[in-house]
């Protein structure tokens, strides 16, 4: 299959996001090698406590790497305002409206600033570390307050030269695909 061509206007999203939806749909799964270079990467910067996600069908999974790492599972949650809240990743037992599992309402919290690093998905990254997610911002509230390891998780073929951004934006510091991890900054593998 021939890769759709790129979105002609950097700044519609809904173009870039129904574009990333199309070449995902026509990707192979590459958790196993997802999985495999977040170890490498979660391990060399020293992450212990990580919050990662349930993946969604076509995200590589990264549900591998429990038992290795204290993995945490996130809630979105509308009231008073929309956020995530975060989880121990066996509490995560119920399908969101989403469709990806999650945390029921009265499991445990754990606290942001007890988290060494956050497994961010997508449908589509920049080189810049810009993400292009679902429209929800549920992550662009949580970020600003995070002070660990942002890791950008992906296949290749959906990182992108330029995304749209906007000023609330947080770019990720690390981008992260089954060719291996490369930091924003232009490092290569993980240090």
């Amino acid at each position: 299959m021939t890769r759709p061509a790129l979105p002609a206007d950097l700044n519609d999203k809904a173009r870039w996001r129904a574009w990333a939806r199309e070449v995902r749909a026509a990707l192979p799964d590459v958790s196993d090698g997802v999985a495999g270079q977040a170890r490498t990467l979660l391990r060399a910067v020293g992450a212990r406590r990580v919050l990662a996600y349930r993946a969604l069908p076509g995200e590589p999974d990264v549900s591998a790497l429990h038992g290795e790492f204290e993995l945490l599972a996130p809630r979105a949650r509308f009231r008073p305002e929309p956020r995530l809240t975060l989880h121990p990743w066996a509490t995560a037992t119920e399908v969101s409206r989403f469709g990806a599992l999650q945390p029921p309402q009265d499991a445990p919290q754990v606290p942001l600033d007890t988290v060494d690093a956050i497994l961010l998905p997508g449908l589509a990254f920049d080189r810049s570390g810009v993400r292009l997610g679902y429209g929800g911002g549920f992550y662009d509230r949580l970020l600003p307050a995070f002070r660990g390891v942002t890791v950008g998780v992906i296949q290749g073929a959906l990182i992108v030269p330029r995304l749209p951004a906007d000023p609330h934006d947080c770019p990720v510091a690390w981008l992260l695909s089954e060719a291996g991890a490369c930091a924003v900054g232009g490092v290569v593998s993980p240090p």
